[in-house]
């Protein structure tokens, strides 16, 4: 690697200071105290008018569907069990209703809408926007693929001046960062990009050390470069979106000075495996009539998901920097879910944050197996777990409040769910009548089909069926779906359960990216990541069948999609099967057919292919590690059927060589670290260390602490020492005659 080469344009510095929390008590005391308010409220407009009687109509409707629940619950039902199962209904009809409500957006629109008005406009030259993705040790092909597509769409427009390109890398590997650059250096050949001294468009940066994760790495742009651009569009290493689509999203924020993010809805982009297809069907059937419900709730307070989005820089900069949550343990420290957030505080500082389904041109690759979907999982649980504990900061919108709340319950439900099958496995007894119980279990089972069917009749009344092979495949692939909906239901609860607990006792999250390309998954590794994790309520419907109490017809919901956990997830993860479903023409999307020229591009990684390192293990073997260690699944899985029970994961920390335990303490001490190019540097090599985000050795510092820090940067200089003699002798003997 060139130890000279300049791969970004020089620092204009600029603030952004994250304020303390005020903690739940503490926001509680806060809201209980008269004449106390955080800022000036929001503006009266139309749209907020329309959107807090819309809300008020979501929970009538929500409460009316609970009081039926309770008012079906047979007589002599045990009183936890009817409340949890009313809870649970109400759960369910709140996903009924939005997509009831997306399917009345898309037959007759919505006149409160974030709209174009004015889409031939000309953009003012002031507009500069950069288009950032962050990345970490993610599949240079998929990065560098799609990004090539997205500037070569863009550069279509005529806008291109517009826009500055950043690949913002917090990638550890050496060897993964080289190609890095090597893949950044061949994308400016390809597009012709000028020097980045003059001219250039597409930048690459590197952290020396990364810190708070992907909200750091976007806080760190932000502070270096952020003050030359009014508008950011933040991209997952994963995204691809046409220039059209960018160039709108800009209009869009000049047309609406008030808004602060605008969120498009990223389609997804399948790969050959099934499990992937099957996603992407569901999502393009019934995922868009989910999204249009939230936004016509939502309005102008809706979702930030992180990526595929438009954000105003000044305003983000100002209001949106995040500080740890204070505390110990998992929910604690550095925020893992930030997108959520920086949604609530661009909310509190008055500015608009609208998720705009109507954006078209936005797609994202969905995981290739189940495990890495679940691995993906993980770390959202433990975030939207995280999220919880901020519910009660002062100046929240209402809206924001109940995004934390409902974010935390769409993990939080499994366990939930799994102590209603407890309790009703084990308390099971005959009541002295089942029509009630037969008619909830119909409006749940109706609850959650109609969805499905409303996302059908959607297509069908559009006339789009055809994109989707016909009406015959059309129908057919919505039942394969949800046949493996079905399978992969009691997998998810178990699985969010396992997370659950692991996020509330405090077990460490290794932060990895999830894989970017399908790979076989192995059957162990599907045999240690779920199979142990079914056992223990395979056994349990074993003891309730036994007792004689409850039927085998009864236990086959549960039972059937747990004995076929692992074969499922083995045979979904295959591309060979997938590429077979596609050729039958079943689950195939209008992407598919007529794939959009930005998709397409994207898809001929060809150019970027032979840059990719080899991996040390393949992409299905580190999700199955990332879920976790055979021992920490049995132990969770024993732990949710015991509801309360946890047992600790234990691991082995690696001894270190000196060098690194040098940086680690600097690390742990020191909390920050700047950025610089690449540099060639003598390394040992990489070892996985887990750092505690809780860790706040600053607010306790004594004499053996700062003696400890004083060895680590004399060791620390040292190895810098050394490196520069051998640089130094290396130089000498290049020279040499």
């Amino acid at each position: 690697m060139n130890t000279n080469l300049r791969t970004a344009p020089p620092v204009v510095r600029s603030p952004m200071r994250p304020h303390p929390w005020f903690g739940f008590l503490r926001g509680l005391l806060f809201a209980a105290m008269p004449g106390m308010r955080f800022g000036a409220g929001p503006r009266a407009t139309p749209w907020l008018a329309a959107a807090m009687a819309r809300r008020r109509l979501l929970l009538a409707l929500v409460a009316a569907f609970a009081v039926a629940a309770w008012a079906l619950t047979p007589e002599g039902t045990p009183w936890p069990q009817a409340l949890l199962q009313t809870l649970l209904f109400a759960w369910v009809a709140i996903g009924f209703v939005t997509a009831l409500m997306g399917g009345w957006v898309m037959l007759r629109g919505d006149p409160h809408a974030l709209t174009l008005k004015r889409p031939h406009a000309p953009i003012d030259r002031g507009a500069r926007t950069a288009v950032i993705m962050p990345i970490c040790n993610e599949d240079i092909a998929t990065v560098y693929g799609g990004l090539r597509a997205t500037c070569e769409s863009l550069a279509a427009t005529g806008a291109l001046s517009l826009f500055d390109i950043y690949v913002l890398s917090d990638t550890a590997n050496p060897k993964l960062r080289e190609a890095e650059v090597a893949a950044w250096e061949r994308l400016r050949t390809m597009l012709g990009d000028g020097e980045v001294d003059g001219g250039a468009r597409v930048f690459y940066r590197w952290r020396r050390r990364r810190t708070k994760r992907k909200a750091g790495n976007v806080a760190d742009f932000c502070r270096r470069w952020g003050s030359q651009y009014r508008y950011m569009v933040v991209l997952d290493a994963d995204s691809t979106m046409s220039g059209r689509t960018l160039v709108d999203m800009v209009r869009l924020m000049e047309e609406n000075p008030r808004a602060g993010i605008v969120q498009s809805l990223p389609t997804a982009r399948a790969q050959d495996t099934l499990h992937s297809q099957l996603q992407q069907f569901a999502t393009r059937v019934t995922g868009r009539l989910f999204a249009l419900g939230m936004a016509f709730w939502q309005l102008g307070e809706s979702h930030y998901w992180g990526h595929n989005a438009i954000i105003r820089v000044e305003a983000f900069m100002a209001h949106c920097a995040l500080a740890p949550i204070p505390g110990r343990g998992g929910l604690a420290g550095e925020i893992l879910s930030h997108d959520f957030v920086e949604a609530a505080l661009m909310r509190r500082a008055g500015y608009e944050v609208w998720l705009a389904p109507q954006l078209d041109g936005s797609w994202e690759q969905y995981p290739p197996n189940l495990l890495a979907e679940l691995q993906r999982d993980r770390r959202w649980c433990q975030g939207n777990l995280q999220n919880a504990r901020l519910v009660a900061e002062p100046g929240w919108r209402p809206a924001h409040r109940a995004m934390f709340v409902t974010g935390a319950l769409s993990y939080a439900i499994a366990p939930l769910w799994l102590v209603f099958v407890v309790l009703g496995t084990l308390l099971h007894a005959p009541l002295p009548s089942h029509e009630g119980a037969v008619a909830l279990w119909v409006m749940t089972a109706v609850l959650l089909l109609l969805p499905r069917v409303l996302g059908v009749v959607a297509v069908l009344a559009a006339r789009d069926q055809r994109r989707f092979g016909g009406t015959a495949a059309l129908v057919v692939s919505s039942v394969l779906e949800l046949l493996a909906s079905a399978v992969q239901a009691p997998l998810r609860m178990l699985a969010h359960t396992t997370f659950v607990i692991g996020a509330l006792t405090g077990l460490k999250l290794e932060w990895k990216s999830p894989p970017r390309q399908a790979g076989t998954v192995a059957w162990r590794d599907a045999a240690v990541s779920i199979g142990l994790m079914s056992l223990p309520l395979l056994a349990l419907a074993v003891l309730g069948q036994r007792s004689g109490e409850i039927g085998v017809w009864h236990l086959a919901p549960l039972v059937l999609p747990l004995l076929l956990a692992v074969p499922f997830t083995v045979l979904t993860g295959s591309e060979a099967i997938g590429r077979a479903v596609r050729r039958a023409g079943l689950l195939v999307t209008p992407e598919d057919r007529e794939p959009p020229r930005p998709v397409a591009r994207a898809a001929e990684n060809r150019g970027f292919a032979d840059l990719v390192p080899p991996p040390v293990v393949s992409a299905a073997r580190g999700a199955a590690a990332a879920m976790g260690r055979p021992r920490a699944v049995m132990a969770a899985g024993m732990a949710a059927l015991a509801v309360f029970v946890t047992l600790p994961q234990t691991g082995i920390t690696p001894q270190l060589s000196p060098a690194m335990q040098a940086e680690r303490e600097i690390f742990a001490l020191m909390r920050s670290s700047p950025i610089s190019v690449p540099q060639v540097r003598l390394e040992p090599s990489p070892v996985a260390v887990r750092f505690d985000a809780s860790y706040r050795p600053a607010a306790r510092i004594d004499d053996d602490i700062r003696r400890r820090a004083l060895d680590a940067v004399q060791r620390a200089e040292g190895q810098e020492s050394y490196e520069r003699l051998v640089n130094s002798l290396a130089k000498a003997a290049a020279i040499a005659p």
